[in-house]
């Protein structure tokens, strides 16, 4: 924005000495067949310097919409974490609202677990009955094992210590099934992954949860951030690292940020898989081509107390070129 106020101070100079020139011109040489009365001469001299003007603003103006690096088109973007159970069952209790702020590891909603500690019983008592087979399976293969071979024969020992390898392993396949019950059991809690705002709360006590299926959302509060698309036209004006001013449209402080990174694609929708996997290219082609818009993000570099963010919500968002262009080489070394 820089560049374009010196552009147009430039621009205004060059026309301010052009007119003086006319003037002094039209006042020694007046045109030939017309009489060059003083009122005359103004009227021409302000239509001049109104046209004139009009020229320089609109230059300035098409040169500020197509290239300063700002944007209407800003919104407000946050992480959403679909919440769903790991285990299935009747819930019993929802202790949070809509949109309430939650921490992480608060529970969300409990799963009757009732279930589940039956489930854990039958699991202990499982690693009880291994363990004491895999203890009796392997002293009968000691003693075995410490007799000779006149008394027991080879075949009797290796069957012995096979069967003693046998419940070493039916043992711990035990402790891992009454592992999975205790966190079958743990699981009927539904805790909180981040700190932020419960959002599309779709559950109440009495609603049979599938496991896997979502039944709300968390917005991460610690994720808000803006998204901005600027004109491709915009593109090389915009580093990394450089500093940002957000007007919310809801008003409001200025919100100051800085560029994160900037989007390396974005969909051609003028050329879609045809068949065989070949482009399928559009046979049209219009000669006046709109630029096209490119997403930048952008962090907040503090959000002051009493201002409400919603993802969504939309903001203006003006660029301050080159405040950042040291970030921005020291990324483009680094590997």
């Amino acid at each position: 924005m820089d560049q374009s106020r010196a552009s147009f101070d430039m621009r205004a100079a060059e026309v301010h000495a052009f007119l003086l020139g006319v003037f002094a011109s039209l006042r020694e040489t007046p045109f030939k067949g017309v009489p060059m009365n003083p009122k005359s001469l103004l009227r021409f001299l302000m239509t001049a310097v109104i046209f004139t003007v009009a020229i320089v603003v609109a230059i300035a103006l098409w040169r500020h919409y197509m290239y300063s690096p700002w944007t209407r088109d800003g919104r407000v973007r946050a992480d959403v974490i679909s919440v769903a159970p790991d285990v299935s069952g009747i819930v019993v209790e929802v202790p949070v609202q809509e949109n309430q702020l939650v921490h992480r590891g608060d529970v969300l909603f409990h799963i009757d677990a009732e279930r589940y500690r039956i489930a854990l019983a039958q699991a202990d008592a499982a690693v009880a009955a291994r363990k004491i087979d895999y203890e009796l399976k392997t002293r009968e293969a000691k003693r075995r094992a410490s007799l000779s071979g006149v008394v027991v024969s080879s075949e009797s020992q290796d069957s012995s210590a096979s069967s003693a390898s046998a419940a070493a392993a039916q043992y711990q396949e035990a402790q891992a099934a009454r592992d999975t019950a205790a966190l079958n059991l743990q699981r009927t809690e539904v805790k909180a992954p981040v700190d932020g705002y419960v959002t599309n709360l779709d559950v109440h006590p009495g609603d049979y949860a599938s496991a896997g299926r979502a039944l709300l959302a968390v917005i991460d509060s610690h994720s808000f951030r803006v998204n901005g698309y600027f004109e491709e036209t915009k593109l090389p004006y915009l580093h990394q690292g450089d500093a940002v001013s957000i007007h919310m449209m809801s008003g409001g402080p200025t919100l100051h940020g800085h560029i994160e990174s900037l989007a390396r694609g974005i969909t051609d929708r003028d050329n879609p898989s045809g068949p065989r996997l070949l482009a399928d290219v559009n046979p049209t082609f219009n000669w006046v081509r709109l630029a096209q818009r490119v997403p930048v993000r952008i962090a907040f570099d503090q959000i002051p107390d009493g201002v409400v963010l919603a993802s969504g919500m939309t903001c203006t968002v003006i660029v301050k070129p080159g405040s950042g262009q040291g970030d921005t080489a020291a990324a483009a070394k680094s590997p």
